[in-house]
């Protein structure tokens, strides 16, 4: 057993009200320079959608992540070293610039600088940022923000596609029949990242610290396989460096021991930071597992009980620091995923064990069950109104469970019935046992996560130890150095290998 932490984010998707914030704020800090423009580390897509860029989860086209091989071995879809190799100088798997979308840009002075008397308004039209010639804008980064642009393709939607026609024909685009939700977007900084093993010069690299995946800046020769690689598509190139650029996590922040910016700005407080132990040697086999649908047990079962005294005398064995196995006790992450079991991966059959989980959406299900005739204080008729739901299961079973609507099922009817068990609660004090039967959990456990995924303070959704202490005097240089800033000299962000990489 070799254990190894790793920082994981949780987002309840409950709580994202579609503001972009978080969007906004990633692009300001990390890509806001030349080469970077239709770049979105972080972005917010509404569901159903075909995403950004499009049809990214589409990996029969894009042969992104992983698979098993005839004999149930784990192979990159893109293929091994020798079909890479081929392909090294024209990769057919790659994105365009339409698939993401062509940036634009406005003429602002037009209207201050037009003359006066003119008949007509003055009027400034987009140009792309790229070559500067006139454009139409036709896609963007949220083209289908709260279902503004679904009508034109998001029944293509490649989760629609894959439901079985009968959970599919739910799926209408159609005024009061039709739903929707928020779903931010992140590097899943995964335990097994397809984009690490397919780069060739061997710039991805996998911090061994905290699991934080990065480019190494010095070592990148913009071959662009990572971008092929990676199934969720979070891996860009900056068109003006050659460069393969991603999300950091905010590394420089996470050292210091606070939140990326995409959570300190989250305005409606969703998103949940902490560290995960888990079993290095484990990682292989869970990724391995036959069948998709067991990937989701599998990874659970590669995490390790910071509670557990063999546990912790292995971290330390490992060499690390004792303020690091106490906050992967405090840890809400590990709570949502591991305790309380209402987290869910994002696509587990990729197989590249993302470390971004998501707590699914919950329909109003008392409303639901209301309208059905059922009623809503019963535990019975509120789980059986969760298969009924405006958003189908088996939508969110493809997008978090690898198809298993049973343990998305499972997941909603945790979340019901705390709802419901809190309502009881606060109205007449009564204890809902029933309830807290149907769903195998104590009611000190349900008060506990309604607190976390409700009213939880700014330091129980975030539990960031800070940086290794030996490494203190070296992050003082570099933030203290001229140019110490990754954002400060043309070209960033770079990456110093010294600090970055491979400390132990």
């Amino acid at each position: 057993m070799r254990i190894r932490a790793q920082v994981a984010m949780v987002m309840n998707l409950d709580k994202c009200i579609g503001c972009h914030t978080c969007s906004v704020t990633c692009k300001q800090t990390w890509t806001n320079r030349e080469g970077t423009e239709y770049v979105w580390f972080n972005n917010v897509e509404t569901k159903p959608g075909i995403g950004y860029p499009k049809h990214y989860e589409d990996q029969d086209r894009w042969h992104g992540g992983w698979q098993l091989d005839g004999r149930g071995r784990l192979t990159l879809r893109s293929g091994g070293r020798l079909k890479r190799l081929t392909r090294i100088f024209a990769n057919p798997d790659l994105p365009s610039i339409d698939d993401y979308y062509e940036p634009a840009t406005f003429d602002k002075d037009i209207l201050v600088s037009a003359p006066g008397g003119l008949n007509d308004t003055p009027v400034k039209r987009p140009h792309s940022a790229l070559t500067g010639e006139p454009m139409a804008v036709e896609w963007g980064a949220n083209w289908e923000d709260g279902l503004g642009g679904a009508h034109e393709r998001a029944d293509r939607d490649p989760n629609i596609t894959r439901m079985p026609a009968e959970a599919a024909a739910k799926v209408r685009f159609e005024f009061e029949k039709t739903f929707m939700f928020h779903l931010p977007r992140i590097c899943e900084h995964c335990l097994n990242p397809a984009c690490v093993s397919a780069c060739p010069s061997g710039a991805m690299y996998k911090r061994e610290e905290d699991g934080i995946v990065l480019v190494d800046q010095n070592q990148c020769r913009g071959w662009r396989m990572c971008v092929s690689a990676c199934p969720y598509k979070k891996v860009y190139v900056n068109h003006a460096t050659g460069k393969a650029e991603k999300c950091t996590l905010c590394f420089p922040r996470i050292e210091a021991g606070q939140p990326t910016i995409c959570s300190e700005t989250c305005v409606g407080r969703l998103r949940y930071l902490g560290i995960v132990l888990y079993d290095e040697d484990a990682v292989l086999a869970a990724a391995s597992v036959r069948d998709e649908r067991d990937l989701l047990d599998a990874q659970r079962d590669v995490f390790c009980d910071p509670h557990d005294p063999a546990v912790r005398q292995a971290a330390r064995d490992a060499g690390m620091p004792e303020e690091w196995v106490e906050a992967a006790k405090r840890s809400p992450v590990r709570r949502l995923i591991s305790e309380y079991r209402i987290a869910l991966p994002l696509h587990p059959e990729y197989r590249t064990l993302p470390m971004v989980w998501y707590v699914p959406p919950l329909s109003p299900v008392l409303d639901a069950a209301g309208a059905a005739g059922r009623d809503d204080t019963d535990a019975d008729d509120v789980f059986h109104t969760i298969r009924d739901l405006r958003i189908p299961v088996e939508y969110l079973a493809e997008l978090f469970t690898a198809g298993d609507a049973d343990a998305a099922a499972g997941v909603l009817m945790k979340l019901a019935a705390m709802r419901s068990y809190m309502r009881a609660r606060t109205l007449d004090g009564t204890v809902a046992q029933d309830l807290l039967d149907s769903i195998g959990m104590t009611a000190e456990q349900v008060e506990s996560m309604y607190r976390l995924l409700a009213i939880a303070k700014y330091d129980e959704r975030y539990v960031i130890p800070a940086a290794y202490s030996k490494d203190a005097a070296a992050l003082e240089a570099q933030a203290a150095a001229p140019g110490g800033c990754s954002l400060d000299f043309e070209g960033g962000p770079g990456l110093p290998i010294d600090l970055t990489r491979g400390r132990s």
